[in-house]
C-alpha cells in the first residue's frame, strides 16, 4: 500500500538525516552507549542540522514549519540504525510546545535562538521520588518573594531526561496551596537556569535500557527564580501539562511503532546471515511464519500511528485517540519485539546486537507519558464506561 503521510520534502530531509546519522552517530555510538550519555557538543551538530529549528518561527532562527511530521522521521531513522540522539527529543519534541504555546514575546526572544542552535537545551522536570502518575500529589515549592520579584524553589526531581545536559529546566511546583475541591490547582511552570546557585544535578540514573539518554535526579535548595520566568499563568500549570499529553503520547507511540519495524528488520538481516543445520535460519517455515506475522502488525501499528500523526497535524488528535495510539503501538512493539529477539536465539540477548539494546529501550514504552493501565482508563472514560 502506498504511504501518504510524507510527502517530498520529508523524503528529503530523510535522506540528509540518515546520511548524518552514519557520518556522526554510527561511529561513535558504542562509546556512548559504554558512558550512558552523548556527548555535549553533540547537540550543537543537530543544531546545525536544523533538527531543533523546525517548528521555531523564523523570527528566532527557525523554519516556522507546523508540523511533528520531521520528528517521526527522525524516530524511524534513528531506530532503523540502532542509535539514539541522546535526550533531544525531549528539547525538541516535549520542551517547544509548551515555550510555543506559552512564552511572552521577551521569553521567546531570549531563549529560542540558543534552543535551535543547541546552546540552550532544555528538559522538563515534573516526576518526583513519591509522585509519579499522580503529578497533583508533588511536594516541589516555589514560594513567591514579598516584593514579588522572584521565587524560591525548593524539592526534588527525579527521572529527568537530559538533565545532565540542561541549560534550562521546565520545573513543575507548586506555588500555592491546592483547592479542597481541586488537587491539580496551584501548579506553575517555571524555566530554570541551571546555572542557579541551589540547583544541583544528583546521579544520572542507571537504566535497564536508553541508554545513551540521560536521566538524572535534580535537586532545588532555595533556587532563585525570576518571576519573568514563570511560564504561563501561576497556579495554572497542571492544565498547560494536560494540553500537551497528545503530542507526548503520539511520540511514544511512533516511537514504539518504529522500534518495532526495526526490529523486524535486524530479524531479517540476522536470519539470512545465521546458518544452523547447515540452512540459512530464514529458510525454516517458523522463521518466515515469525517474521510474517510480525511484519502484519508492524504494518497495522504504522497505520494507527500515520492516522494519529495527520490528526496531529490537522489540530484534531483527542486526548483518547493519542491514548489508544499508544495503547496499540506500545503493546504491539513489546510483542514484536520479544518475537524478534527469539530468533535471534542466544545473540539476542547480547548487548552487542541492535535487538537485544532495542528490546531494553523498549520496555520503558508502557510506563512514562502515562502507563497501559493509565491509557486503558482513558479510553474506557470516552466510551462512556
Amino acid at each position: 500500500m502506498r504511504r501518504a503521510v510524507f510527502d517530498e520534502d520529508h523524503e528529503s530531509f530523510r535522506k540528509t538525516l540518515r546520511a548524518f546519522i552514519q557520518a556522526e552517530v554510527v561511529p561513535h555510538y558504542q562509546e556512548w552507549y559504554e558512558a550512558g550519555i552523548v556527548p555535549r557538543d553533540f547537540y550543537y551538530k543537530l543544531g546545525d542540522l536544523g533538527i531543533f529549528g523546525i517548528e521555531v518561527p523564523e523570527e528566532y532562527g527557525g523554519a516556522g514549519i507546523s508540523t511533528f511530521k520531521y520528528y517521526a522521521i527522525e524516530a524511524e531513522e534513528t531506530t532503523r540504525a540502532g542509535v539514539s540522539f541522546g535526550g533531544s527529543g525531549v528539547h525538541a519534541g516535549l520542551c517547544l510546545p509548551y515555550l510555543l504555546k506559552l512564552g511572552t514575546p521577551e521569553q521567546l526572544a531570549a531563549w529560542l535562538p540558543g534552543f535551535v542552535t543547541g546552546e540552550t537545551m532544555f528538559a522538563i522536570a515534573m516526576t518526583e521520588p513519591g509522585t509519579g502518575s499522580d503529578l497533583a500529589g508533588m511536594r516541589t515549592t516555589a514560594r513567591k518573594s514579598a516584593d514579588g520579584s522572584h521565587y524560591v524553589l525548593n524539592g526534588a526531581k527525579t527521572f529527568i531526561t537530559g538533565g545532565v545536559h540542561a541549560d534550562r529546566v521546565i520545573v513543575c511546583a507548586r506555588t500555592s496551596p491546592s483547592l479542597p475541591d481541586d488537587r491539580r490547582f496551584g501548579i506553575s511552570l517555571l524555566v530554570v537556569d541551571t546555572k542557579s546557585p541551589g540547583y544541583s544535578v544528583g546521579r544520572k540514573l542507571d537504566k535497564i535500557g536508553l541508554r545513551v539518554s540521560d536521566t538524572a535526579e535534580l535537586t532545588f535548595s532555595d533556587v532563585i527564580v525570576p518571576a519573568g520566568d514563570l511560564l504561563g499563568e501561576e497556579d495554572k500549570g497542571f492544565s498547560y501539562l494536560g494540553q500537551n499529553l497528545p503530542q507526548e503520547r503520539l511520540s511514544i507511540a511512533y516511537g514504539a511503532y518504529a522500534q518495532a519495524a526495526a526490529a523486524v528488520r535486524f530479524a531479517v538481516e540476522y536470519t539470512k546471515q545465521r546458518t544452523v543445520f547447515g540452512k540459512e535460519v530464514a529458510s525454516f517455515q517458523n522463521t518466515k511464519f515469525e517474521l510474517a506475522a510480525c511484519q502484519a502488525k508492524v504494518d497495522a501499528a504504522q497505520a494507527v500511528a500515520d492516522r494519529a500523526l495527520e490528526a496531529l497535524d490537522a489540530g484534531e488528535l483527542t486526548p483518547a485517540e493519542a491514548a489508544s495510539a499508544k495503547l496499540f503501538c506500545t503493546e504491539t512493539a513489546s510483542e514484536v519485539i520479544d518475537r524478534c529477539l527469539q530468533l535471534h536465539g542466544g545473540y539476542g540477548y547480547i548487548n552487542e546486537y541492535p535487538i537485544a539494546r532495542l528490546y531494553a529501550d523498549n520496555r520503558v514504552n508502557r510506563i512514562y507519558g502515562g502507563t497501559s493501565e493509565v491509557m486503558k482508563t482513558i479510553i474506557a472514560k470516552n466510551m462512556g464506561l
